[in-house]
């Protein structure tokens, strides 16, 4: 599951006249790099949601066999989302992805795939120790237990990808609510964790973010 539907309000004029998932990043559109990921893992069922300025976006994701989960009608946040989409999706352990961020190193789908264990977990995160994050100035959104559990407060940052048992979301009433909800619920019954990933990491969700981006793309292999 692709979150594609914002309004990308912090590109500011950059998506005045396109969706931020179409914005360029290194001559490609933004949503490519995040393809290119999951055509990697080989992750055959690929769902995303649309909603502002949904014509282009979804010609072009409609020509990379991407199944759309229309949201013209209104924004459903993350959670919402992903409820909506349920009918489009299996049953099992999905990935979720937001499209405004890129990597370079070892594929997310895979580190996260390694090690995810659907007796302990409900939900698993990828999860960007500081030092490998560029684009934003976050001081991390979780810590991790030793037995990899998630908690609250600075330490690793959460990259945007996970995997979730997608029947996480069916207790909340709401039509539009934030994952934030569910992973709380988790937390709280110890079915949330996290890994950290073993590679670099950039937030493209503001004008600052594309160059970073484009930079840490074109960096030489080490």
């Amino acid at each position: 599951m692709i979150f594609a539907a914002g309004f990308g309000t912090r590109m500011k004029e950059l998506t005045q006249d396109r969706p931020k998932p179409l914005i360029p990043v290194a001559g490609r559109p933004l949503i490519d790099h995040a393809l290119d990921l999951v055509d990697d893992a080989n992750i055959a069922l690929r769902v995303a949601n649309v909603h502002y300025k949904p014509e282009p976006l979804v010609q072009h994701l409609t020509a990379r066999d991407v199944v759309i989960s229309d949201e013209t009608h209104a924004i459903l946040e993350t959670g919402g989302g992903l409820k909506k989409a349920r009918a489009l999706l299996h049953d099992a352990p999905v990935f979720t992805m937001n499209s405004d961020a890129v990597f370079r190193g070892p594929n997310p789908f895979e580190t996260l795939r390694t090690a995810w264990d659907s007796d302990r977990m409900s939900a698993l995160l990828l999860l960007i120790p500081i030092a490998q994050a560029r684009g934003t100035l976050s001081n991390g959104d979780f810590q991790v237990d030793a037995d990899g559990r998630l908690s609250r407060g600075p330490g690793l940052i959460y990259s945007g990808i996970q995997i979730i048992d997608p029947s996480a979301v069916d207790p909340v009433e709401d039509t539009a609510f934030s994952l934030n909800v569910v992973w709380n619920r988790l937390a709280a019954e110890d079915r949330l964790f996290g890994v950290a990933y073993d590679g670099q990491w950039c937030d493209v969700g503001h004008p600052s973010g594309i160059a970073l981006a484009e930079s840490l793309l074109a960096a030489p292999d080490v």
